[in-house]
């Protein structure tokens, strides 16, 4: 499989920020469009961005024998170790941020931790809400052609985001039938830890209990829901501060 990443201020000598976009998203339009990239870049950090397989530029495929979180914190590792990083900090939202809690509590290298999009199902299902999103019927919704209209609301809206984004759905299906449940080891993500939530986000309720499940945990919630909280003002001003220390 094929891992696409994206760089910023490459010659910048400090430990990067590496930074893993949500399901169906990409770098572009996880990070870039809605202004974090810009942000950071400023701020004089250097910034990597990891496209998840199946999505963006990285490499796609039917298989769901292929995907599923633990493999996405393998790839996210491995670019690490291509690219040669030493320590880094590290920035996950929704599908990625868990993907980069697995990261965290297994490589020594990540100095610092910022998950959004995520609360209480991390702890109590160890992985996304699927509580939300019926698995099923997200990827019945994603491989029908014509009328979505037998399937819900929330089905539709990641059909109609792969569409707008023109996402590879088989790709996206995929990773939806290996959607990681756990476990999760919270425990190992010593790190200092900043969860960020949208407060209309119904895919990151309860993120105090996520929060407090952490050694390190500290929680900030900003406006927004699940697609716009990362393009609040306070959003990034949150992140970019936490990163500063």
């Amino acid at each position: 499989m094929t891992i696409a990443f994206h760089e910023w201020n490459r010659d910048v000598e400090t430990p990067p920020v590496v930074l893993q976009h949500g399901y169906v998203a990409s770098t572009e339009t996880n990070w870039v469009g809605p202004g974090v990239v810009d942000a950071l870049v400023a701020g004089g950090h250097r910034v990597i961005g990891v496209d998840a397989r199946g999505h963006g530029r990285s490499g796609q495929s039917a298989d769901r024998a292929l995907f599923g979180e633990p493999t996405m914190a393998r790839d996210l590792s491995a670019v690490m170790d291509e690219l040669d990083v030493r320590e880094y900090q590290l920035v996950g939202y929704s599908m990625g941020a868990v993907v980069s809690l697995l990261v965290a509590a297994a490589d020594p290298r990540v100095t610092r931790l910022v998950v959004g999009g995520v609360g209480s199902a991390v702890v109590e299902l160890g992985g996304v809400d699927t509580r939300m999103v019926d698995g099923d019927l997200l990827v019945g919704a994603l491989l029908a052609e014509g009328d979505l209209s037998e399937y819900p609301a929330g089905a539709r809206l990641f059909r109609q985001l792969a569409d707008v984004m023109g996402s590879h759905r088989p790709s996206l299906a995929a990773q939806a039938q290996a959607l990681h449940a756990g476990p999760t080891d919270l425990a190992s993500v010593t790190v200092p830890t900043l969860v960020l939530a949208g407060r209309d986000d119904v895919l990151a309720a309860k993120p105090e209990v996520l929060a407090d499940a952490l050694p390190d945990g500290r929680l900030r919630v900003v406006d927004g829901d699940h697609l716009g909280a990362v393009s609040d003002p306070e959003f990034i001003e949150a992140l970019t501060t936490f990163l500063a220390g």
